[in-house]
């Protein structure tokens, strides 16, 4: 059997593509998102499901000994869980930018700091965090939402200098404009409807298939080359 992978934000999305390209590729899974039926529904073989919160540490470092019992080490980690909330910074509430740094930032290091000190230990492993192309541009009502993701990139070089000496990879994958259900946590129509006209504009968004064959690539390369960060997008977006 080959290494065991961890995907948070499984529940759809990227999450549930990758986990989807992860199994055929003959991977054991723990997947963890709050949505525990979505993750079951998938129903990929050698794989284990745990409602956890990433936000829990405590909950999430026991689903981590629980699938690592089943199926050995863990040698992948996709940080995957986000949550967007797009509005006008001078109409948004201070929780919900709060919201977004903590899921997408704080989770991020909770995740990481259960398992990247094993994979430390070990000599091995690979972390993939999904950033964004708004971690690299300036996007218009995205100001908590770019500040999540510049982080997630900044956090993510560091890590990087950190486990390169110990053979562990880290990479960030960054996708585009991507059909997600990230897009619910935006209320605002008049924002929801200029993004879809964008949509339109550059012929369609990529799906969650398209970065998990990306995951897929960069994690398969040999552990001696690392993929720093895989930037993905629709052909026709240019920033």
């Amino acid at each position: 059997m080959k290494p065991l992978v961890v995907i948070t934000g499984a529940s759809s999305g990227i999450g549930a593509a990758t986990a989807k390209t992860l199994s055929e590729a003959g991977h054991p899974l723990l997947l963890v998102s709050r949505r525990l039926e979505r993750m079951e529904s998938l129903k990929l073989p050698n794989s284990l499901a745990r409602s956890v919160d990433v936000l829990d540490v405590k909950s999430f470092a026991e689903a981590v000994s629980e699938a690592e019992t089943l199926y050995g080490p863990v040698d992948l980690l996709v940080n995957n869980a986000g949550y967007m909330n797009l509005e006008h910074t001078a109409q948004q509430s201070p929780q919900e930018w709060q919201k977004q740094f903590e899921v997408n930032c704080i989770g991020l290091l909770n995740c990481t700091s259960v398992i990247f000190p094993e994979m430390i230990n070990r000599k091995t492993g690979t972390i993939v965090n999904i950033g964004s192309t708004a971690g690299r541009n300036i996007y218009e009502n995205h100001t908590a939402y770019n500040g999540t993701k510049y982080a997630v990139k900044a956090m993510s070089e560091s890590l990087r200098r950190e486990a390169s000496p110990h053979n562990v990879r880290v990479i960030m994958v960054s996708p585009g404009l991507v059909d997600s259900e990230l897009t619910n946590g935006t209320s605002n129509t008049q924002i929801l409807e200029a993004r879809e006209i964008y949509r339109e504009s550059i012929g369609g968004a990529l799906q969650g298939d398209d970065i998990a064959r990306g995951i897929l690539f960069a994690y398969q390369q040999p552990q001696s080359l690392c993929v720093w960060e895989l930037v993905m997008a629709p052909t026709k977006q240019l920033t």
